[in-house]
């Protein structure tokens, strides 16, 4: 499962033929995430004749939730190019919203289409992609005296300690990516401390 996230929102601009076609991409983790960026643009660009949008929740090349909508253009000219930009470039954890000004000179379909998968590619242009990495929060039960190079470990490995409870033991609350689990692990065991599965 290799593809790209996007670290944070960024919009461009574009102007065909007097219509101007402004495009915002936003980092999403669900559908309702994504529906929030579309109702938000439509209240901000109230007077805007079309909203057009694509999704991808998780692996593009593998797409577990995906969505457009061309908002009144012709079937197939908007959204669809938007989301086969994503997919092309292998963006997941995204949406893109297409606003357009209608410039008052009609486009035809293969114009409509060229000018949102353009202006979908605008923004992609100005996007900073990161690697996805699929993280896991673990559970380390240790002792006191071990907690220090239980941290070094988690550290070593670019984990993030979320909680740590003190009782008989320490027990500390890690997200760590889901590949380094095994080396952890395999750490961990070497020093004597225990590795337990988060539910």
């Amino acid at each position: 499962m290799s593809y790209q996230t996007l670290q944070k929102a960024v919009n461009a601009r574009l102007e065909i033929k007097k219509s101007e076609f402004i495009a915002y991409a936003y980092p999403v983790t669900s559908r309702e995430d994504a529906m929030f960026h579309v109702e938000q643009l439509r209240t901000q660009y109230a007077d805007a004749r079309h909203h057009c949008w694509a999704y991808i929740i998780g692996d593009p090349n593998n797409t577990t939730s995906a969505g457009f909508d061309d908002d009144g253009e012709p079937n197939g000219t908007a959204g669809r190019p938007i989301l086969n930009v994503l997919q092309y470039k292998s963006i997941g954890n995204i949406i893109i919203v297409v606003v357009r000004y209608f410039g008052g000179i009609k486009l035809g379909a293969g114009g409509l289409t060229r000018a949102y998968a353009g202006s979908a590619q605008a923004a992609v242009d100005e996007m900073v992609l990161c690697p996805y990495v699929l993280m896991s929060q673990v559970e380390i039960q240790a002792e006191f005296a071990t907690e220090a190079q239980c941290r070094y470990v988690v550290d070593s490995l670019y984990g993030t300690i979320n909680d740590v409870a003190y009782s008989k033991q320490v027990l500390l609350t890690v997200t760590i990516a889901e590949a380094d689990i095994e080396t952890l692990k395999t750490e961990l065991a070497m020093a004597g401390k225990v590795l337990l599965p988060k539910d």
